[in-house]
């Protein structure tokens, strides 16, 4: 029996899912979360074997918590479920140590399939996502620049990134037109839609 935690922060699909798992052979769904920080708590107390996670999670988004997961519960492998086909996330969840990456169209049929191949230790990676993300050019941003052009996603300002960056607002004027620069962006705003489009961010 393969022992599934499932995070996820819509009520009814999560329901769903769980229904739906619960009725497929061999799964046992022994945890639901709705938020990122819910997971690792909820994996420590229920030893899943693979945990299906939503990309994007209230609190932490799905990519940082199966990062950690991987970290501090080697033993549970993680699925990513994710209604943006993006290349560039496949290509952070691969980074994050995930075994699993799905499209939320997939039937529940196939999602069961892919959660007990996980479970064995295959990787399953949506074929037109992995086709998507080969033909698709690297991430040209640093760390850093990700970092400081994320939180201007988030709607920090200078002083406040710099503070949580601990950098000068020079500094971060020159990882931001840096990053604008790089992806041939007209300004901070454009760099932020290129680099979330691209699913870098």
């Amino acid at each position: 029996m393969v022992r599934v935690l499932l995070a996820e922060d819509v009520r009814i699909l999560r329901d769903a899912l769980v229904t739906l798992l619960d009725l497929a052979e061999g799964i046992d769904v022994v945890a639901a979360v709705e938020s990122g920080p819910a997971v690792l708590p909820r994996a420590a107390e229920t030893a899943p074997d693979v945990a299906v996670i939503d990309i994007d999670l209230p609190g932490k988004d799905g990519l940082t918590v199966a990062a950690e997961l991987h970290d501090r519960v080697p033993a549970c492998r993680t699925l990513i479920l994710t209604g943006l086909g993006r290349p560039g996330y496949l290509r952070r969840a691969l980074d994050a140590g995930i075994t699993g990456f799905m499209l939320k169209d997939a039937s529940a049929a196939e999602l069961a399939d892919a959660i007990r191949k996980v479970a064995e230790g295959h990787r399953m990676i949506d074929p037109q996502l992995a086709l998507a993300a080969l033909e698709f050019a690297d991430n040209p941003l640093t760390t850093q620049e990700s970092r400081v052009l994320g939180l201007i996603a988030d709607g920090a300002n200078l002083p406040e990134i710099g503070d949580r960056l601990s950098l000068s607002q020079g500094t971060v004027r020159n990882y931001l037109a840096s990053a604008v620069s790089k992806l041939g962006a007209r300004n901070r705003v454009d760099a932020v839609r290129i680099a979330v489009n691209a699913g870098w961010l």
